[in-house]
């Protein structure tokens, strides 16, 4: 039976990766750090886990190899979104934020590789459109997946003659509670004026995800499968066209990509204190 460790398993993308490989015969470990949202992910072995707690990865990866002998794939989907402008957040937010994103996830897939050797395995890294395509308000988190993103690809290159795979995949809006998660997180700190308009649009959510533009997590757990399963996997999986065509802008001048975002900010502040009159 093939093994796999998904980490942040407990909502969204991680649950529904976690149910994929389980019904698809894996033997599957699935943690997070909220112990309340593995309850009930029936046929997968879960644990409490921060990913920033380097002794605490060391004795799941002991249980792993003890229990099931091997690893085949770790999904490294634990993570966050700290919204608001660079200026204002906190330091010890943004310290969060890439201890999480960024050391946690690099943590995960390092400490699984002598399993994951073992066994001809996969480290898939779930990413997003914001490791390469950048929205005021969302700096915290999208330097966060700049970095990962750019930390993958290079594990990608030295691993390259290794018996072990390395894959990202990158979805843009995604149907979970990562808005609501997102904007309790827009609270604790000083809001400067001047960023107004950015304040605005995130309070509408559209930053965060749903809406119209968004793939299911089922969706990205089925390309993360594919990624895992693949024998020659793609550096990138692109989940959904509406990912594609974030990417996309990146071919776009500087200029124009600048005011597109700046506009596109104006425009959700306006929309959100217009639905705000209305309601109120």
């Amino acid at each position: 039976m093939e093994t796999v460790l998904v980490t942040g398993a407990g909502s969204g993308i991680g649950r529904a990766t976690a149910r994929q490989f389980s019904d698809d015969g894996w033997q599957v470990y699935a943690v997070d750090v909220d112990a309340d949202g593995l309850g009930d992910l029936d046929g997968c072995e879960t644990a409490t886990l921060d990913v920033t707690d380097s002794a605490a990865l060391d004795r799941l990866y002991d249980r792993i190899s003890a229990e099931a002998g091997g690893l085949d794939c770790v999904v490294a989907n634990a993570g966050y979104c700290q919204p608001g402008p660079l200026e204002d957040l906190p330091a010890e937010r943004l310290d969060r934020q890439f201890a999480v994103n960024v050391h946690g996830t690099l943590r995960t897939i390092t400490t699984g590789l002598p399993l994951l050797r073992e066994r001809d395995g996969t480290a898939v890294v779930v990413s997003s459109t914001h490791g390469r395509v950048v929205t005021p308000g969302m700096g915290a988190y999208a330097g966060s997946k700049h970095a990962i993103e750019g930390v993958a690809d290079t594990l990608r290159i030295e691993v390259a003659d290794q018996p072990v795979d390395v894959a990202l995949v990158a979805p843009a809006w995604v149907d979970t509670d990562f808005s609501a998660e997102s904007d309790h997180l827009l609270s604790g700190f000083e809001r400067s004026d001047r960023y107004a308009d950015i304040y605005d649009a995130l309070e509408g959510q559209a930053l965060l995800g749903g809406g119209p533009l968004a793939v299911s997590p089922e969706r990205v757990a089925a390309a993360i499968q594919d990624a895992a399963t693949a024998d020659d996997p793609a550096a990138r999986y692109p989940v959904g066209l509406p990912a594609r065509l974030v990417l996309a802008t990146r071919w776009l001048p500087r200029p124009v990509q600048d005011l597109g975002q700046r506009v596109a900010i104006r425009t959700l502040a306006a929309i959100e204190r217009f639905r705000e009159a209305i309601d109120g």
